[in-house]
């Protein structure tokens, strides 16, 4: 495969100046989108998507079919966007800690209660990615403030308003633009091994079907909708405001999980939802 056949740009930078790259699979003018690395602890979501990548790859260049698909017909006929890693800042809290240089580190030290970030899910000033959408937003808000978690905190603070972050407002204005052509979304996190989708009132009977496939697909339950209620994520935004299929999958399910195990429960599912959505 030919570098043009995948390319990689920037869909935005985040507070701290990282890069957050944006991978383009395929040709076809029908997209789904695949977006990692919400939370600063799901490191693991975006080497799931690399695997990916790399195996799209692989298996172009043979001309294989995978499942029932085509490589040939996925790429020409499908396009898959996909953002590996939303929080870049979070995930170097994480790994690496502060740097003694960085202008927000009594800030984050005041909010952690301490120099163990390992527990770090929000971005670098401490706003939760994955409830920063404009889907249940004010409900989201008043639980932070409940928790008194009004100018950040480690995780659950959602920010003062939607799409607040720099790495949020990049990845809707991103949707937005591109909204005829991307047809469903999925948001990888890590959990228990469990398929959401839910927006209220707006949730269809397509969304339904195609979170029943993919719960097929995985192995993974699908949540009862009618027992949800938006939550600010990006699943529940992309149902409420664009009127797209999206799904939250929470990866694993099993304590000290391989990468490969997890990565082979998705397998299907990455390769297929461009083609049952």
């Amino acid at each position: 495969m030919a570098d043009k056949d995948i390319t990689c740009t920037t869909l935005s930078r985040s507070i701290m100046g990282r890069e957050i790259p944006l991978i383009t699979l395929g040709r076809g003018k029908r997209a789904v989108l695949y977006v990692g690395t919400h939370s600063g602890t799901e490191s693991m979501t975006a080497r799931l998507l690399l695997d990916f990548i790399k195996e799209y790859w692989r298996q172009y260049e043979r001309c294989a079919t995978v499942y029932e698909y085509p490589m040939r017909y996925l790429f020409e006929d499908r396009r898959i966007y996909i953002v590996p890693m939303l929080n870049p800042d979070g995930v170097q809290y994480v790994l690496h800690g502060l740097d003694e240089a960085n202008p927000l580190r009594e800030r984050v030290l005041k909010m952690n209660g301490g120099e163990d970030l390992s527990l770090w899910r929000a971005n670098a000033r401490g706003v939760d990615l994955g409830h920063n959408y404009d889907a249940g937003f004010a409900s989201c808000r008043h639980m932070g403030h409940a928790e008194k978690a009004i100018n950040g905190a480690p995780t659950g603070y959602c920010g003062e308003h939607p799409e607040s972050e720099p790495e949020t407002a990049a990845l809707c204005r991103f949707l937005r633009a591109h909204r005829e052509e991307i047809v469903g979304v999925l948001s990888f996190h890590m959990g228990k091994g469990e398929i959401f989708c839910s927006c209220g009132d707006n949730l269809t009977a397509k969304t339904t079907s195609v979170g029943r496939v993919l719960s097929r697909f995985t192995g993974y339950r699908l949540d009862r909708p009618e027992n949800l209620f938006p939550q600010g994520t990006l699943a529940d935004w992309c149902i409420g405001a664009l009127h797209r299929p999206a799904f939250t999958i929470n990866c694993g399910g099993v304590p000290n999980m391989s990468p490969s195990t997890v990565y082979e429960h998705l397998r299907r599912m990455l390769f297929s939802f461009p083609c049952v959505v």
